[in-house]
C-alpha cells in the first residue's frame, strides 16, 4: 500500500556571492558576506511605522516633529541678518566721536536741548505777551453806575440793635457783608475793573433783610456800550446770583444769603 507524501517546495535564496542560504520568508541583514538569517514570524506591512525613524545621514536618529518645529521658529525669529543689523547699530552708537563722548550721548543731548529750547520759548512768550484788556487807567473811570436791592439772611436772628445803624452789632454785620460783596465783584473777570464799592444801608425784620447798594465806575467814552452789555443789570445780577448758589450753607453760617431772596434794580 503506497503512501503519498506532499512536499511543499520553497524558494531558497542566497545572500551575496558566498552567503548562506535562506528561505524566502526569512529576513537577512543588509551586509555583504555571510549574514545570519533570522526569521520574523510576526512581521507585517506596519513594521516600518512602528520602528524608530532613521536619519538618512550615517544612520543617526532624526529629531521629532515638535523639536524640528521649535528649531524652525527660533531660526525664523532670530535670523543672522537681523542679529547682524542689531550688532551693527549697537556698535555705531558706541563709537567714540571725540574724546570720551560717544554717539548715543550726542543724540540724547540733542533731544534734551530741543526740549529746553521749547520750554524756554514758551516761558518767554508768556512773559512778553500782554493782554490789552489788562492795561487800563482807573483814573479815567469817572461815570458812576449804581444798583440797589436787598437779600435775606435766613440763619441770622433779628435783634433790635440791627434797627440802629450806629449800633455795634449793626456796624459789624454791615462791614462783613460789604467785604463779602466787594470780594465777589473784584474777583469777577468781567466786572472787577469797574467795581468801586458796596454799601449796606439798613437792616429790616423778616429773619434779617439787608438793603444794599453797588457802585461801578465807567470811562466816559465807553459808558453807553458798558451800560448795555458789561454793566447791564442782567450781568451784575447774574454774577451775584451765581455766587449765592455756589455757597455752602454750613460753611457760611450766619452770613449765608438766600439766593431766592435776591433782588436788584
Amino acid at each position: 500500500m503506497e503512501t503519498s507524501v506532499d512536499i511543499e517546495l520553497q524558494t531558497i535564496k542566497t545572500n551575496g556571492n558566498d552567503g548562506a542560504a535562506y528561505l524566502s520568508n526569512e529576513r537577512v541583514t543588509a551586509s555583504n558576506g555571510d549574514g545570519a538569517a533570522y526569521t520574523h514570524p510576526d512581521a507585517s506591512e506596519r513594521d516600518g511605522f512602528l520602528s524608530g525613524q532613521i536619519d538618512g545621514c550615517n544612520g543617526g536618529a532624526a529629531p521629532s516633529a515638535h523639536t524640528a518645529e521649535v528649531q524652525r521658529d527660533l531660526e525664523h525669529r532670530f535670523t543672522p541678518q537681523e542679529e547682524s543689523a542689531v550688532c551693527r547699530v549697537k556698535r555705531e552708537l558706541n563709537e567714540v566721536v571725540f574724546w570720551k563722548v560717544r554717539l548715543w550721548m550726542i543724540i540724547i543731548s540733542i533731544f534734551v536741548l530741543i526740549l529746553a529750547v521749547i520750554l524756554i520759548s514758551m516761558a518767554v512768550c508768556s512773559v512778553i505777551h500782554e493782554d490789552k484788556d489788562d492795561n487800563f487807567d482807573r483814573s479815567m473811570f469817572k461815570v458812576p453806575q449804581h444798583f440797589h436791592g436787598s437779600f435775606q439772611l435766613p440763619n441770622r436772628v433779628f435783634t433790635e440793635e440791627l434797627l440802629t445803624r450806629s449800633s455795634n452789632e449793626s456796624q459789624a454785620l454791615a462791614a462783613d457783608l460789604e467785604e463779602k460783596l466787594a470780594d465777589l465783584y473784584t474777583s469777577s473777570p468781567a466786572l472787577g475793573r469797574y467795581f468801586s464799592r458796596a454799601e449796606i444801608h439798613e437792616f429790616r425784620n423778616g429773619s434779617v433783610i439787608a438793603d444794599y447798594q453797588l457802585t461801578f465806575l465807567m470811562p466816559e467814552e465807553q459808558q453807553d456800550q458798558l451800560r448795555n452789555i458789561t454793566l447791564s443789570r442782567e450781568m451784575v445780577y447774574n454774577v451775584f446770583r451765581q455766587f449765592l448758589y455756589d455757597q455752602e450753607p454750613d460753611e457760611s453760617g450766619q452770613m449765608y444769603i438766600d439766593p431766592v431772596s435776591l433782588s436788584m434794580f
